[in-house]
């Protein structure tokens, strides 16, 4: 039989008492020595991190994601290549706009995120169940995130703050179309698409770059809600209802298809491949099937694994990469340097986090290092034997010696070198290109939002032109006439619903 596990301290005492403290008296004060106490609260003061400024209100769960296309031709990436590969992964879900005490019903954009554990290193897709974005220009992420949280006054969502904000930024109407169309609100987790949104490339050992879209389709069909069915939702019912789906056994899963455009195609193409507010028509970029992503485990623990999940689009592995797509390049920083700042330097030693792969760097210090056993401290003893070797070490004399820099004299006892083999093929640049301010307010922003808009039936036109005239109301005229103007210039009718339904709703 077992020995019953005893409560200890952090640092290992056996725990006398957990249900009374010590005081001066039975009736006195506490007093000083309280150090259990003392310790017990001051863990309890610091059990939360700082919530994620976007996308903080997130849902994960484990799978698999199997290769049904082998796709040596387009990259050398090895979990892509050959049929039936299966790589572990994670996946995680979330509301854009919302801190972790809004609802999952609410009418917004949702994160689709993706980490694989490959044996190369993690790649982290991170994506949204909608194609396109708001913007196509990263210095106005923090402005419009600023518009979807809580106003600063009032401390509740402005809908002024949304519409002023759209008003002034045609470029986010295609990506408004969806959100105030039906797919804005859906109805599971489970029956929603996930794309990478962005553009990102593939490679192969032969240095040719494919510029590539990734799409996720449900397999279980995909299903919405208008906003009186959203109404009757719990406000926790995405949680609720995928842990309960994985508990008694079912696995939700998705196709995974690519659009691939060569470079070639895209020096021509008449529309700008890597603008993240435009989609690349079907018609000209079919759908390839690559893959099955499944589900089928819930995190043991919600803080270790999802909380303290971080996903960034700069963890990419050999054979996948970036684009000229200007808000990808901004995140490639922006992600990783959100999770240093919430989770610490050290996140990527986590669990959740770390590799499967051996992780061999010269990397050092900082809060929480050495939480993995691979990687350590990076230190190392002068006089003592080590127990175990570690990255960056040499044996000399019977005695480790590890180093915290490079380049060194130490790799062939060890000290890990770069390989050139990783390296992607050089990015196309413009012709001539010279670096400055280049506006792009002037590209295309109506035809893709009219060509959806002229893709609904009926009912859908009715409701989206309700949810946008509905929301609309109290909005200050200005930013009305600049938003009727805009849809109109994507489709007559799409302006005209509106601004008949909204006169109505709010006279003048």
């Amino acid at each position: 039989m077992s020995q019953t596990p005893r409560y200890t301290t952090a640092n290992g005492a056996p725990v006398p008492h957990d249900d009374i403290s010590q005081t001066a008296g039975p009736n006195g004060s506490l007093t000083f020595d309280n150090w259990r106490m003392f310790e017990k609260l001051a863990h309890f003061n610091r059990e939360r991190i700082p919530e994620r400024v976007v996308h903080a209100r997130g849902i994960a769960a484990f799978g698999t994601f199997t290769l049904t296309r082998d796709l040596s031709d387009l990259t050398i990436a090895r979990f892509l290549q050959g049929v039936g590969k299966q790589t572990p992964m994670l996946a995680r879900f979330s509301t854009v706009a919302g801190g972790q005490d809004s609802g999952d019903n609410t009418r917004d954009v949702r994160g689709f995120a993706l980490k694989f554990y490959t044996e190369e290193g993690n790649w982290d897709m991170v994506g949204n169940n909608t194609p396109v974005f708001f913007i196509r220009e990263p210095s106005k992420f923090p402005d419009f995130i600023h518009t979807q949280k809580k106003d600063p006054h009032t401390n509740m969502v402005s809908w002024q703050n949304r519409w002023e904000f759209w008003a002034n930024h045609p470029q986010a109407l295609h990506q408004v179309t969806i959100l105030m169309s039906d797919r804005g609100i859906p109805k599971s987790l489970t029956t929603m698409n996930g794309y990478s949104s962005h553009t990102l490339s593939l490679w192969n050992d032969k240095g040719e770059r494919v510029w590539v879209k990734w799409h996720f389709k449900t397999d279980q069909g995909h299903e919405t809600l208008t906003d009186a069915e959203a109404s009757q939702v719990a406000p926790d019912f995405h949680q609720n209802d995928m842990h309960t789906r994985l508990d008694r056994g079912e696995r939700p899963s998705w196709t995974v298809n690519l659009q691939v455009m060569t470079e070639e195609q895209a020096r021509s193409y008449h529309i700008n491949p890597f603008d993240l507010t435009k989609v690349w028509p079907h018609g000209d970029f079919p759908l390839i099937e690559v893959g099955k992503m499944e589900l089928n485990r819930n995190p043991e623990n919600y803080f270790a694994e999802v909380e303290q999940s971080t996903f960034s689009p700069s963890n990419f592995v050999p054979g996948i990469g970036a684009s000229p797509d200007r808000v990808l390049q901004s995140r490639l920083w922006a992600y990783a340097d959100a999770h240093r700042y919430r989770v610490g330097v050290n996140g990527e030693q986590l669990p959740v986090n770390r590799p499967v792969c051996p992780v061999n760097n010269y990397q050092r210090d900082g809060a929480m290092a050495g939480m993995c056993p691979v990687t350590g401290h990076g230190g190392g003893p002068q006089g003592g034997q080590a127990t175990q070797g570690m990255p960056g070490e040499t044996k000399e004399g019977g005695q480790y010696s590890r180093t915290n820099f490079y380049p060194n004299e130490r790799a062939e006892q060890g000290a890990p070198v770069p390989g050139a083999t990783a390296a992607e093929p050089a990015m196309p640049l413009e012709q001539d290109a010279w670096v400055g301010y280049y506006d792009n307010s002037d590209e295309d922003n109506y035809s893709q939002a009219g060509n959806l808009y002229r893709m609904f039936d009926e009912g859908q036109k009715t409701r989206i032109t309700d949810v946008i005239s509905g929301t609309m109301v109290g909005v200050s005229h200005v930013v009305q006439d600049k938003m009727i103007a805009h849809l109109r210039q994507a489709d007559a009718d799409y302006g005209d619903r509106v601004a008949t339904k909204l006169a109505k709703l709010d006279p003048r």
